[in-house]
């Protein structure tokens, strides 16, 4: 769903009184990637769930896609994954095995994660759909959200963006087969290190980016941090081919959705044009970790993705205006 419907959707849901749990750290009055659940003074749990249609035809790769973007939720929240139900819709008119290979991908990828599938749900659908319920597990006090960003923090992104208008470039046969597999190795790389990398930072907000895009869910920390937030074009990575597909038209449907219902809290610099406007507001699939931290913490947490292996981007900064805007 898009941003604006699910807000509708969402808000008598909202307007529980969740002070009368007060165990439930993290809810719906919460615009956050996973609820929290207090067990004890040293164990709390994440709990999440993500599923959606084929991103691309391969079927091991779309489960290993669906359960990374699923798991992304708990990393975001500082947690560790423990375990996952699969959660499935598939027609009776596909071969059996072809869901074999989905449920073959997903569960890999938990593995690889440390955790484990331990049961599931599938109903019979025209369209095949694959996801996750996720159960993992933070310390009550060291929870990463959406809240809390301050004004002059860095905001640094873990992955390249581009995977909405790649997909849909694939499905229209216009993607370079290369730019393909970059786009499925991103979205099949956890965000599992990438998390504990930045838990030992000075963090004060942090989100994976879906579905909303770059600017979808920079908003939403925005919303709820004291400051605006600021984006230098020329400083945002890319997926190769991303920018390609983009001005091939190849656009999401997503993408109008989350333009139209980001409209007035954004300003775009003049000199961006069509193509870059749909790749600001592209909907991702198991895209990386937005997270704002305190500047003088950079260059030490560069270093250290450096000598992980691991990409790690400085795109922005937080403002005393309010909104988002791209420079």
């Amino acid at each position: 769903m898009g941003p604006s419907a699910l807000a509708h959707v969402l808000r008598p849901l909202t307007q529980a009184v969740e002070h009368n749990h007060p165990d439930l750290l993290v809810g719906l009055a919460s615009i956050d990637d996973a609820a929290v659940y207090r067990l004890n003074d040293e164990q709390a749990v994440v709990s999440t769930a993500d599923f959606f249609p084929p991103v691309v035809d391969d079927p091991y790769a779309f489960g290993a896609i669906a359960a990374a973007n699923a798991m992304s939720d708990v990393y975001a929240m500082g947690g560790e994954v423990l375990f996952a139900l699969n959660l499935v819709a598939f027609p009776d008119t596909l071969e059996p095995e072809i869901l074999s290979e989905i449920l073959r991908g997903g569960s890999d990828k938990v593995a690889e994660a440390g955790g484990v599938i331990a049961g599931g749900h599938t109903v019979t659908d025209k369209e095949p759909k694959y996801g996750l319920a996720v159960t993992g597990v933070v310390h009550p006090q060291h929870i990463l959200t959406k809240g809390h960003a301050r004004i002059g923090d860095v905001l640094i992104l873990t992955k390249p963006l581009g995977t909405g208008v790649i997909t849909t470039a694939h499905k229209r046969d216009q993607v370079d087969d290369a730019d393909l597999q970059a786009a499925i190795a991103s979205m099949t790389r956890l965000n599992r290190d990438a998390s504990r990398l930045l838990r030992v930072s000075e963090v004060h907000a942090c989100t994976d980016i879906s579905g909303f895009g770059l600017l979808g869910h920079a908003w939403e920390m925005s919303l709820q941090s004291e400051g605006g937030m600021r984006f230098e074009w020329a400083g945002l990575p890319w997926l190769p081919g991303a920018r390609r597909c983009a001005e091939a038209g190849c656009v999401p449907g997503g993408t109008g959705r989350n333009e139209e219902f980001l409209n007035e809290h954004i300003r775009l610099a003049d000199d961006l044009g069509e193509p870059e406007r749909s790749l600001l507001f592209d909907p991702q699939t198991s895209g990386g970790l937005l997270a704002a931290i305190e500047s003088a913490a950079w260059p030490t947490l560069r270093e250290r993705f450096e000598e992980a292996g691991l990409p790690c981007w400085l795109i922005g900064e937080v403002t005393a205006g309010a909104g988002i805007e791209v420079v």
